[in-house]
């Protein structure tokens, strides 16, 4: 069992650094929330106080941090990860990050002797909980051998994206994906409900038709169809609008380095970001339904 510092213990890294915990690891954890680190120290934890600690004493350490800046920060800046770690230790940055960031992280890293992945998560805050996350991770195949013990006690699906920063490829891909899907199934619900079809069985209908997708899988986004979906619970937690603005917007800045048109993610980053002027961004990103009511 692995020694792993763990910094970052919000909404999301707090129950991943459980489930180690629940796996048998010695877990370490830091964060600027001392409530957060209390309740790890509760599970089974310790606090390690700062970053820099956390670094020196670990086998394996696990960052799951809200942007990129925050990122360099804490493995570049003084006192940083990359500083204090000892050569050999396994680094993985699970934050979802612009791909600049986590290339020259990446690149810090390796210069020190240091493995490092990328490895930026789906699954949300349940997936967490549970332990089915998904890993979409950029690096070396044989360092992500290496770290399967560990991402396998906080998820199901581990899938190496490829070189560093191929994570975050994925999972800018995978979000604008998702956010195009959710407004076209809101869309569609408005239309059949506004010309008189009931949205029970419209969602049924287009579920095991050709336009069937998650989102009606698993997430419909209007209201009381989906018992466990965030719309039915007044679209209180789950994935908030503030991160899949976030997410858009980093995947508008690599269709920028890359030159590629993107159209739908170029709508769907707007038609977001007005729900966030709007004062929905502590919603479910399902909250986009209410773009489309009469």
């Amino acid at each position: 069992m692995a020694r792993i510092g763990f910094i970052g213990l919000g909404n999301m890294g707090l129950p991943m650094a459980q489930n180690l915990i629940k796996a048998g690891h010695q877990v370490e954890g830091v964060d600027v929330n001392g409530e957060a680190v209390k309740k790890l120290v509760a599970a089974g934890g310790a606090s390690a106080g700062t970053h820099k600690i956390a670094a020196a004493r670990a086998d394996v350490v696990i960052t799951m941090l809200p942007a990129g800046q925050h990122v360099r920060d804490v493995y570049l800046g003084p006192g940083g990860i990359i500083e204090n770690a000892n050569e050999g230790t396994l680094l993985i940055d699970c934050s979802t990050i612009d791909v600049e960031s986590a290339r020259v992280v990446a690149a810090a890293a390796q210069e020190r002797g240091l493995m490092m992945l990328d490895a930026p998560v789906s699954g949300g805050v349940g997936g967490a909980i549970a332990g089915t996350l998904t890993f979409m991770v950029g690096g070396d195949a044989d360092v992500l051998e290496q770290a399967k013990p560990v991402f396998s006690a906080m998820g199901r699906n581990i899938f190496h994206a490829g070189t560093d920063g191929a994570g975050q490829v994925a999972k800018v891909c995978n979000n604008q994906l998702l956010a195009v899907l959710m407004i076209g199934t809101a869309e569609s619900l408005a239309l059949g409900v506004a010309n008189g079809l009931d949205p029970r069985v419209l969602s049924e209908i287009m579920r095991r038709s050709s336009g069937g997708n998650w989102a009606l899988e698993v997430y419909n986004p209007w209201p009381g169809v989906m018992e466990n979906a965030p719309a039915t619970r007044g679209y209180e937690g789950g994935f908030l609008t503030s991160l899949m603005v976030k997410d858009l917007g980093l995947a508008q800045e690599a269709a920028l380095v890359s030159g590629n048109s993107t159209p739908m993610g170029s709508l769907a980053t707007s038609l977001y970001r007005l729900l966030l002027r709007q004062g929905f961004g502590d919603k479910d990103f399902s909250v986009v339904q209410k773009l489309f009511d009469h």
